[in-house]
């Protein structure tokens, strides 16, 4: 069973670590410190979730329904294309730096550390946004759901076990990245960087978009 948890563990590693939608998300949220424990236990419980999901064999089903997989495609490249559209923006107007009443935080400013993001967006803001990176990137469905869950599906009794294991990855890989980001904040007290970093993230967003759109058309 132990064999079955830390194959779970590294799978599940290899699938998260990349850059995507909801890691870009995860980053950006945690670099302005803006609710980032909401946005880790958003991404850690439905990633839990999912996982157990796949492990109980319904990634199997989800595969075969054409309709919805339509659905879920297409939903799913809307949000990311908005919130591509979003980053894009930011980058353009250089609009994204850490910002303290009204005035762009300098690393070091006394009082940045209680006062960064309180202001940036409410949390309910950010827990929606969370929620619909999450569940309507079918690329999400793609790598738990039917990917893991087929793997899962091979270690046959063991395979909550495999699970499980996978589950800790995804715990540790969101608190990681939400709360490690803090220690590139002296990089981004520099609003060039914040441009560079939403250029990467609306890249990142379209392409993702792209890739889901060409493939729900290929014959």
């Amino acid at each position: 069973m132990w064999t079955s948890a830390l194959a779970g563990l590294g799978f599940g590693l290899a699938l998260i670590v990349a850059i995507g939608a909801q890691n870009a998300h995860v980053l950006r949220t945690g670099l302005r410190r803006e609710h980032v424990g909401l946005v880790v236990a958003i991404c850690a419980v439905s990633d839990l979730l999912l996982i157990a999901v796949g492990a109980a064999g319904v990634g199997t089903v989800v595969a075969a329904s054409r309709p919805v997989t339509v659905v879920t495609t297409v939903l799913g490249a809307a949000v990311l294309l908005g919130y591509g559209a979003l980053a894009a923006r930011r980058a353009v107007r250089g609009d994204d730096a850490l910002v303290v009443d009204g005035a762009p935080v300098v690393d070091g400013t006394p009082g940045v550390d209680g006062a960064v993001g309180r202001a940036a967006g409410t949390a309910a803001a950010v827990a929606l946004t969370t929620l619909a990176l999450t569940w309507l990137n079918p690329h999400v469905y793609l790598d738990t759901v039917v990917l893991l869950g087929s793997v899962a599906a091979g270690h046959g009794d063991a395979r909550w076990w495999f699970a499980a294991g996978a589950g800790v990855g995804s715990v540790l890989w969101f608190t990681a990245l939400g709360y490690g980001a803090r220690l590139l904040r002296p990089v981004f007290a520099r609003p060039a960087a914040w441009r560079v970093l939403d250029a990467v993230i609306a890249a990142v967003m379209v392409g993702i978009a792209t890739g889901l759109v060409v493939d729900l058309l290929a014959p």
